[in-house]
């Protein structure tokens, strides 16, 4: 419990009976905030925020313990503080390289972020077209996947198939109009042909 008269002098903030609690409290706050783990800088810096609060609140002050002891407490939280915002810090990526990563040198999303929904959907019409790509004939599925999905030139895909550029041209137009009754059926409803091209 500390002394009436210093509890008195705190809570009406009188200046000498401040700078003497301080001047004995501040090294020890040193030692307790190095004692918790905190570099130079840090301890002092918590330090002097515990001293700050010490004489916002000065007037709540009431005595029941000595001045050190809640300037300890006060010390505590600012640790607490301290830490959680460093835990922050480290857990938050750097602006620039966030930026670099995810943008393009006009600002442009380098891939665009995916909500849950087009996720979802994104799933669903995959099993869509799978189902799909089933139900068509072997040489026109195999047209549609190397021309379309995997997007391998026409001269490639040709000379992969042995066909001739018209007969591709065929395979396609008869493997899309195959894909897009089926979808239709399955109700959706998308791009033209020429879109897929």
């Amino acid at each position: 419990m500390e002394q009436p008269d210093v509890t008195a002098g705190i809570r009406r903030r009188d200046p000498s009976v401040l700078d003497a609690v301080l001047r004995d409290a501040v090294p020890r706050l040193l030692i307790a905030a190095r004692a918790a783990g905190l570099a130079g800088d840090a301890a002092e810096d918590v330090a002097q925020a515990a001293a700050l609060i010490f004489l916002e609140r000065a007037e709540a002050f009431d005595g029941r313990a000595r001045a050190t002891t809640w300037l300890l407490g006060i010390l505590a939280n600012k640790i607490a503080e301290y830490r959680r915002a460093d835990q922050r810090v480290e857990a938050t990526d750097d602006i620039e390289t966030v930026f670099e990563s995810r943008f393009d040198s006009h600002g442009k999303w380098n891939r665009p972020p995916e909500g849950p929904l087009s996720a979802l959907l994104r799933g669903e019409m995959r099993t869509q077209i799978d189902e799909c790509l089933e139900g068509v004939p072997e040489r026109q599925r195999q047209a549609f996947l190397l021309r379309v999905a995997e997007g391998v030139p026409t001269e490639d895909v040709c000379k992969i198939l042995g066909v001739e550029t018209n007969n591709l041209g065929v395979l396609l137009f008869r493997a899309r109009t195959r894909m897009r009754e089926c979808l239709e059926t399955k109700g959706v409803h998308g791009s033209a042909d020429a879109d897929l091209q």
